[in-house]
This record gives structure tokens, sequence and C-alpha cells, in this order.
């Protein structure tokens, strides 16, 4: 299982030097997965299982030492850094949680990707929400980590978080992969 991560705007300052990326991110989603809180067992599983798209550094592991920064992606550059680094996932379960502007420098496999993609209910109609999404999306990611057993597939990743929010699996189109759309509640 690899669970991919967009960067965060908000970012520890690093004036002593790098820190683990991991540290680095502070934004809402970083808050919502809340890596110093998780368990030992959970902490290896996301160091082995997570990629955070960054705009400066490429395909990064929640480990790997990097200082703060403020730049925007540049998808053409990054593309050849980020494919070579999530080359061999290619054919594992990636549950996507990057926004879409990170979603460009890297294609997943339709066939093996499940997007996550976050809305909300108001007046009975189903919205599009950003700051809850990146909450959401940071959820979700703790629920894939922390949960004693690994996702294998799209409808484990449903089982999983559907134990804790309301959502509906969509299987993939000739243009679309795995669609799990979450509602926050």
């Amino acid at each position: 299982m690899l669970i991919l991560l967009p960067p965060s705007e908000g970012k520890r300052e690093t004036p002593t030097g790098p820190l683990p990326a991991i540290a680095v991110y502070s934004g809402v989603l970083y808050k919502a997965l809340d890596y110093p809180s998780l368990s030992a067992s959970a902490k290896l599983r996301c160091d082995k299982s997570v990629v955070i798209i960054s705009a400066k550094y490429g395909a990064l592991a929640p480990g790997d030492r990097i200082e703060s920064y403020k730049e925007k992606i540049n998808n053409s550059a990054m593309r050849p850094i980020v494919e070579k680094k999530l080359a061999p996932y290619k054919k594992d379960l990636i549950i996507d949680c990057r926004s879409s502007t990170y979603q460009g420098v890297w294609a997943a496999p339709l066939e093996t990707t499940v997007a996550i993609r976050v809305s909300t209910v108001v007046d009975g109609v189903r919205t599009v929400i950003t700051h809850m999404s990146k909450k959401t999306r940071g959820e979700v990611a703790r629920m894939l980590i922390v949960n004693r057993s690994v996702a294998k597939s799209p409808e484990d990743v449903y089982a999983i978080v559907s134990e804790t929010y309301p959502c509906a699996l969509t299987p993939p189109t000739d243009i679309d992969p795995w669609i799990l759309e979450v509602i926050a509640i």
C-alpha cells in the first residue's frame, strides 16, 4: 500500500537545519494525520507507506530531511524525478490523497489507485470543500496507517474508511481511477 500526500502550505521553520519532512509539513492534513501521536508500529507503517509529493524536493519519504520552503510545483520539471521514485509502486494499491495541483506530476495507474475525494452535504446537496477536505484526507491516511490490517484492495480501503465516514466507492473508468467519495460530517 502506498499513500500519496501533497505537501502543505503550513511549514515548520527549520532555522537549525533540515528536519524529517513529516515534521516540517504542519498544515491541516498533517495535523489530522498527527504523526507524533502514532504508535511505534504505526510510525513504521507510515514511514514505509507514505510518499509526500513536494514542489521543491519531488517524492519524499516521511523521514527524508528537508528545509522549510515556499515554492510552487513545476509539474514538467518535477515529473521525471517523481516518476523515477514512484515507478516501483505501479503495481501496489495506491491511495491518492493529493490535491489536483499535485496529481499532474505523476499519473497513478487507474486500476490500482483509489483517489480520495471529499465533499459534504449542505441543504441536501453534495458540495466540494477545501479546508475540510485536507483534514479529512489526513484522517483517512491515519485510519489506513493505524488499522490492524493493511488495505490490499479498493474494497479494503472502503471497508476501513466507512467505519468512520459515509462514503461511496466507484470503480475505475478509462480516464479515472477508483474513487472513494468521503462525506465529511
